[in-house]
């Protein structure tokens, strides 16, 4: 068995202000297509908190305060890169007045893999057909209004 690879990422909880949740789908050669919120592996020496605010900022174009974690989770999977990892991932909520996402600094890869974004409602994730991660977005997102 191989090892997984640490991999401390930052993922951003992003809604407007009707409460809608920001996706984006990926599209790997190598699996079904998923959905998945903003975010990435931190770079070295990179906090958390700062890592969310540039994945943000590259992600979608706005360069916003990402405030407290949230949520954190752990998780194994295999990178879009195809790297076994172990995640710890640290969540960030954001809401937001602009829902037009800008991704002109997508990297080559990102412009390959992550094609298509939309916003979506509660009732909309748990309808929709293809997968999305975090799993319990909708748990998430509801534990966040209460907040």
């Amino acid at each position: 068995m191989t090892a997984r690879r640490p991999r401390p990422a930052a993922r951003i909880l992003l809604t407007d202000r009707a409460g809608r949740v920001l996706l984006f789908r990926f599209t790997p050669d190598d699996r079904p297509p998923f959905w998945c919120t903003p975010g990435g592996a931190l770079d070295p020496g990179e906090s958390y908190a700062d890592a969310a605010r540039r994945e943000l900022r590259e992600e979608t174009g706005l360069d916003l305060d990402c405030g407290p974690e949230v949520a954190r989770r752990e998780a194994e999977f295999i990178t879009i890169e195809g790297d076994a990892v172990s995640a710890d991932e640290r969540y960030f909520a954001v809401v937001t007045d602009v829902t037009e996402i800008d991704c002109a600094a997508h990297t080559a890869l990102e412009q390959r893999v992550m094609c298509e974004w939309r916003w979506f409602t509660r009732d909309e994730l748990a309808d929709h057909d293809e997968p999305y991660f975090p799993e319990d977005l909708g748990a998430m997102l509801a534990l966040l209004e209460t907040r």
